[in-house]
């Protein structure tokens, strides 16, 4: 069989960003990720917690959930793509992750709506998401080889468009016919499909096998269309070993790469704070139903699609890096009007409680941190494709995932600790600020184009 032509082994490629986006949009912010905070509320306050301090208590949880999850994903990033790049496949380790990403996502519609097994069903969401994740490292490798150093940034930020449209068609879908409502009807009145039970909140629980069923049926024009080329080379877990601690020591020489790993580990991580915590946000500080957090997201994905598409283009003419630096003060905006709002007040002024402008307001910032968000993924996916090696792609985007998630762990973890210390869900997200920051300030040191690295005659 021919090799597919270059536009068909792009839209391959585009496939895994429709595919696995429901993972993150559907399960982790819009969900199922607030129906687990809703059923740990239930059932801490069902344990004699007042709802502000159950608030709080299911908010850790989750924190430590996605804490263990990014340790996890940042300490086994760059080995594996060390070992891929010696080895010279990807598609096995693709397929194997993409195995884990089916089997977490499938598993939580076992979840208890009384709160009986919230353990395992972290457990099980980790594996789902730690596989999703662990893919995209090899996805992204992949990216440097369809186009050329000035089309990069129009394909990548197309493909994070094509992938969030995906997030927002299986949203829509999931609200219209399967998610209920306090009433036990969908969004347009129906009762759940495929008989599904609303008091037992089967319709909600039925987001993990939906998800799951998706990134299956999907992923066929992916393996479909990206083929990979035939390699003859034999590594070991040795000499991957080796290389990795060659390409770490190596920063020390590249100041440039050394600093935007530094930058993108801190700005990333705010970022996936936010999305971590955006719809438990909506849940536990404006008490939104289930079903107005999936409008929400549906919003907020939208915003993320057409922001990506157009952010692509604008990466193409003034290049990744003032873009990254634009959208980075844009989601510091964001998260100050989250600390300083709540049902009761806004900016300290107080509110009537029928007052409609928290509600309002977050539908606002929920359209920023989707659309901004996306724009910063595929910027930062842009940039580090001018700081990639030629060589070792995968490899390079190993650290690259090592760079984002190493310290995955610390903006849940803040959030946690900032949240039990307060006791306020709101107030919790403020650590988000300070990384925002710190990844700007390292930012400065990075070269827009990257830099060349003498020794090995590369780019």
């Amino acid at each position: 069989m021919a090799d597919p032509s270059t536009k068909r082994r792009i839209w391959g490629w585009f496939f895994f960003d429709w595919a696995s986006q429901p993972y993150h949009t559907v399960l982790l912010t819009f969900i199922f990720g607030p129906f687990f905070a809703s059923v740990a509320t239930t059932y801490f306050m069902s344990e004699g917690m007042n709802e502000q301090a159950a608030d709080a208590r299911a908010q850790s949880i989750w924190s430590l959930g996605q804490t263990v999850n990014g340790l996890i994903i940042g300490f086994g990033a760059p080995f594996l793509g060390a070992f891929a790049d010696t080895a010279g496949r990807r598609m096995p380790w693709i397929i194997g992750f993409s195995t884990l990403y089916v089997l977490g996502a499938g598993s939580l519609w076992f979840i208890d709506p009384s709160g009986s097994n919230l353990w395992i069903m972290l457990v099980a969401f980790g594996i789902g998401f730690i596989g999703a994740e662990y893919a995209l490292i090899f996805t992204n490798a992949q990216l440097p080889s369809l186009g050329t150093k000035e089309e990069i940034g129009q394909i990548s930020g197309s493909g994070f468009a094509f992938g969030y449209a995906g997030g927002v068609l299986s949203l829509m879908v999931l609200l219209l016919l399967f998610v209920e409502q306090d009433t036990g009807k969908t969004l347009i009145g129906l009762d759940p499909l495929l008989g599904l039970n609303a008091e037992e909140r089967e319709g909600t629980r039925f987001t993990g096998p939906f998800v799951a069923t998706w990134f299956a049926a999907f992923m066929i024009p992916y393996f479909i269309w990206v083929r990979e080329p035939k390699s003859e080379r034999r590594g070991t877990f040795g000499s991957a070993m080796d290389s990795l601690k060659s390409s770490i020591k190596s920063l020390w020489h590249q100041p440039s790469l050394a600093s935007y790993l530094g930058s993108s580990m801190l700005y990333r991580d705010g970022l996936n704070g936010l999305y971590a915590f955006g719809g438990t946000y909506a849940l536990l500080v404006l008490n939104w139903q289930i079903v107005q957090v999936g409008i929400f997201g549906i919003i907020s994905a939208i915003a993320a699609s057409a922001f990506s598409f157009l952010g692509g283009r604008l990466d193409k003419r003034l290049g990744p890096k003032p873009v990254i630096i634009g959208t980075v003060w844009g989601l510091i905006g964001v998260c100050v009007v989250l600390v300083s709002m709540s049902r009761e007040m806004f900016f300290g002024v107080p509110l009537d409680a029928a007052s409609r402008l928290p509600d309002a307001v977050f539908f606002g910032c929920g359209m920023l941190i989707g659309g901004l968000g996306g724009v910063l993924q595929s910027a930062s996916r842009s940039l580090m494709v001018r700081h990639a090696r030629p060589d070792a792609p995968t490899e390079s985007f190993g650290l690259y995932g090592l760079s984002g998630r190493a310290t995955a762990f610390i903006a849940p973890a803040l959030i946690g600790i900032v949240t039990a210390m307060t006791e306020n869900a709101r107030l919790g997200i403020s650590p988000v600020i300070v990384l925002f920051l710190l990844g700007l300030i390292l930012l400065r040191w990075v070269k827009a184009e990257g830099e060349i690295r003498e020794a090995d005659g590369v780019k």
